[in-house]
């Protein structure tokens, strides 16, 4: 659904970007080891780098010269397991390696609207059994809102389960509400981020 979320977004846009990277980490995961190849170099003298501490350091530089070159930002995250994607944290860890965004250091991408999508397959609202299970989201606002600098805007869904889980059954109304809001919220933001970009340059 987070995929779905995203799409909205990109088509509220309208084309406005006449550049558009993608990082597909869930699809093409980074190399497994790559993070912390890229986390031991920083304490590792030039000289004793070995290849793959290398390559890790150089595909840290490429990851974050893709961020910095972007005008607006959409991560695409879902909630796995109550907490952070694997190959998303795997990409995070490996961008907190790169000297730019190193934890202490000036926030790199201070102001640039950011948008983060995520799906949950169960309900965690205020007042729901599992309210404070999802760990996901709070720890990716702290990383590209708090640390990183983003102004950062949510759009968050859940109960997307409900449609294959028969205990949730009774839930599928709402879920489908749910989901339609959250796809319509997106769609406006993409055309709120096209609005601000044709404005930016004319």
């Amino acid at each position: 659904m987070t995929r779905s979320l995203a799409d909205a977004f990109v088509a509220g846009a309208e084309g406005a970007f006449s550049e558009v990277i993608k990082r597909e980490v869930g699809t093409t995961p980074l190399p497994a080891p790559a993070w912390r190849d890229a986390v031991t170099s920083m304490w590792t003298p030039p000289e004793q780098l070995t290849m793959a501490q290398g390559n890790a350091r150089a595909l840290a530089s490429e990851l974050t010269d893709e961020l910095m070159s972007a005008d607006v930002l959409l991560f695409a995250i879902p909630l796995y397991n109550f907490g952070v994607a694997h190959n998303a944290k795997a990409w995070i860890d490996l961008v907190l390696s790169e000297p730019r965004f190193e934890p202490g250091a000036a926030r790199p991408l201070e102001g640039r609207p950011g948008y983060l999508m995520t799906a949950r397959g169960g309900g965690y609202g205020l007042g729901t059994p599992r309210h404070g299970w999802d760990h996901s989201t709070p720890y990716l606002q702290r990383i590209l809102k708090d640390q990183w600098g983003l102004d950062l805007t949510c759009v968050e869904v859940e109960l997307t389960l409900a449609d294959v889980t028969p205990a949730m059954e009774a839930l599928r109304p709402l879920a489908a509400e749910n989901l339609r809001d959250g796809l319509a919220q997106a769609k406006r933001l993409g055309a709120t981020a096209a609005d601000r970009k044709r404005t930016n340059a004319a």
